[in-house]
């Protein structure tokens, strides 16, 4: 049986956490699950920062979550761009969360990458070589935003990827 892996995501001055998530989308409000057409990024803007984790809130038949690897599919539209705190090497340890905002955050500011990494660029416990061995959970935060120019007027669909080794 396979360990249950969802994505989270947290939001607000408190940090509400909501639980498997069914978007990634980003926009002009802080919220989960978000429509990006009722809260378009208006151009040379930012979109708000996304907080988001891997939950593994069930181990199943796996004895370790470890290896986690995220980027992009798909070209973002006109000059934007997707930053975040996933990198390969020089790995801060784990972000804190914080309000997020439509500003630069200090440590997100890699380019999402848009394939899958040859390595992991997503901690666990604040390292890139850390796993999840027990149930209920997390990885580190993934912190992401989209950054517009002023010219940018349509937006794109882009997927987010998730990989990761489930160990026996």
């Amino acid at each position: 049986m396979p360990a249950a892996v969802t994505l989270s995501e947290s939001n607000g001055a408190g940090e509400t956490v909501t639980a498997s998530i069914t978007n990634a989308n980003m926009g002009d409000v802080d919220a989960v699950n978000l429509d990006p057409i009722a809260y378009p990024v208006t151009p040379g803007n930012r979109t708000y920062a996304k907080y988001q984790r891997l939950c593994v809130s069930n181990m199943g038949g796996s004895s370790a979550i470890k290896n986690i690897k995220i980027c992009r599919s798909s070209a973002l539209g006109g000059s934007a761009t997707h930053v975040t705190n996933a990198r390969l090497s020089a790995y801060a340890g784990a972000p804190t969360y914080a309000t997020p905002v439509k500003v630069a955050i200090t440590g997100a500011d890699q380019a999402m990458p848009t394939s899958v990494p040859a390595t992991a660029n997503l901690g666990i416990g604040g390292s890139l070589t850390g796993s999840i061995t027990g149930a209920t959970s997390y990885t580190d935060y993934l912190i992401h935003q989209i950054i517009t120019n002023a010219a940018d007027v349509a937006g794109s669909t882009s997927t987010l990827n998730v990989q990761y080794d489930e160990i026996a």
